[in-house]
């Protein structure tokens, strides 16, 4: 079983940065590939990024390429992610995910998820 706990959200202007941190509970992080996902009001939710269990491998959505980068630090039980040159089409509650294995961009590949994290970004 893994808990999550996202947190760093908040309001931001366009072309500003933000640091989300994923906390999780549980002595077999290290054994989860992660992911974040977004979701926009009225839109469904979709990929942004994902990271191996050791954190070598990493994939991005085409959106946040070259703007996000995925982190972990399996000594501290958490995944990070730095959003740099934010723009207003970034706004959505982002939400932290957890997969036994190997990374996948899928939503439904994931089994454990936060509650999420609200990041508004503002023209």
């Amino acid at each position: 079983q893994v808990q999550l706990v996202e947190s760093g959200g908040g309001l931001v202007q366009a072309g500003g940065s933000l640091r989300l941190s994923c906390a999780a509970s549980g002595r077999t992080f290290g054994d989860h590939a992660m992911g974040w996902f977004r979701q926009a009001p009225e839109k469904e939710r979709e990929f942004v990024t994902t990271i191996s269990r050791g954190g070598t491998k990493t994939a991005y959505a085409d959106s946040v390429k070259g703007r996000f980068s995925i982190s972990r630090d399996n000594a501290k039980n958490t995944v990070y992610l730095q959003m740099n040159s934010l723009k207003p089409e970034d706004t959505a509650v982002y939400y932290c995910a957890a997969r036994e294995g190997l990374t996948s961009t899928s939503a439904t590949a994931y089994g454990y998820w936060g509650q999420g994290t609200q990041v508004t970004v503002s023209s």
